[in-house]
């Protein structure tokens, strides 16, 4: 399929803004004759993780098409690198069906990184590659590969050990800016998009009377069994997925570094409500970072949806206008 320069709506807010119930509105309601949702959030890729991650039904899913959601094993990483790849390949094939792409999530990072484009990779350090050079020289492969797992576990899945050039590149990213090769964009051919950007924002104690009702919905709908679930099936906190706010706090570690099941579900739910709290509060410290957002605020969803509506039928182009009725 070639590449198009697609228009795409970003939909973003702090956990428990309404941002599903806005899309229900704007989706089954008539308002749009086809689009296709594409999940930005962290935790909605991993399978098995649905009540914690207020991940949309089956029911949903059968009724509009959703990207990005059940792609992982929670023992799997998945991280900005990943989300900008994909993310862009399902913004092209909604585009390609002539659907609106309609990005939608809580994950800044990877929102402002889907807008602005990933970093390009830092030019070589010439001291790091010498370095790095002389290791290949003089250590085990298998203690470089180590070291690589450890820090960029994405890229030493990728890269194959007899493939020195690219593990030494990846050596080099690592060792010289402390992060992944794979939160770069060494060759970016992604076409430009236009993207209409709409932010939800709540009253904060109208917010967080929100996140404590849903943290008891999510007790009422199974979460204990969920995450018993999980465990029972090997996975724990060690796992890039099951450390996500919903889950991590049910587990206790032993003396022996080994794992529980917490018995206080009460206590367990007041620390989720609490980390929920605040993780919305850094949410929304870190949308003030994003770029040409047009905020509303939210009332009811119904009026909500009908504001962006009216908004998509603005934008310069018209290139909406098809898709409302």
């Amino acid at each position: 399929m070639n590449k198009v320069s697609p228009k795409v709506l970003i939909l973003f807010g702090p956990t428990a803004s309404g941002k599903t119930a806005v899309l229900e509105q704007m989706f089954h309601s008539g308002m749009f004759t086809r689009a296709e949702i594409i999940s930005a959030d962290s935790m909605q890729v991993y399978r098995g993780m649905d009540i914690g991650t207020a991940k949309p039904s089956l029911t949903e899913r059968e009724k509009i098409t959703h990207h990005l959601i059940d792609i992982r094993s929670p023992d799997e990483q998945f991280n900005v690198g990943d989300f900008n790849r994909l993310a862009n390949d399902a913004i092209q094939q909604a585009a390609g069906r002539g659907a609106l792409p309609v990005v939608s999530g809580g994950t800044g990072f990877y929102l402002k990184n889907l807008i602005l484009g990933l970093p390009q990779s830092p030019l070589p350090d010439p001291a790091i590659r010498e370095q790095v050079k002389k290791d290949f020289s003089q250590m085990d492969i298998n203690d470089l590969m180590a070291e690589l797992e450890a820090g960029d576990p994405v890229s030493a899945e990728r890269i194959h050990i007899n493939d020195h050039y690219r593990l030494s590149r990846a050596l080099e990213v690592l060792r010289q800016t402390g992060q992944p090769l794979s939160s770069f964009n060494e060759n970016d051919t992604s076409p430009s998009i236009d993207f209409l950007i709409i932010g939800l924002r709540r009253n904060r104690e109208e917010l967080y009377k929100r996140i404590n009702a849903r943290c008891d919905a999510m007790f009422r709908n199974g979460l204990h069994d969920e995450v018993q679930s999980l465990f029972s099936a090997g996975y724990t906190p060690d796992d890039p997925g099951l450390r996500a706010i919903g889950y991590k706090e049910f587990f206790v570690q032993k003396e022996d570094n080994s794992w529980h099941i917490s018995t206080d579900l009460e206590g367990v739910k007041s620390l989720i409500a609490q980390n929920s709290r605040r993780y919305a509060k850094r949410q929304i410290t870190y949308f003030a970072s994003i770029p040409n957002v047009n905020w509303i605020d939210v009332d009811d969803e119904e009026s909500t949806a009908k504001e962006i509506r009216r908004r998509l039928g603005e934008f310069p182009g018209n290139y909406y206008s098809s898709h409302l009725l």
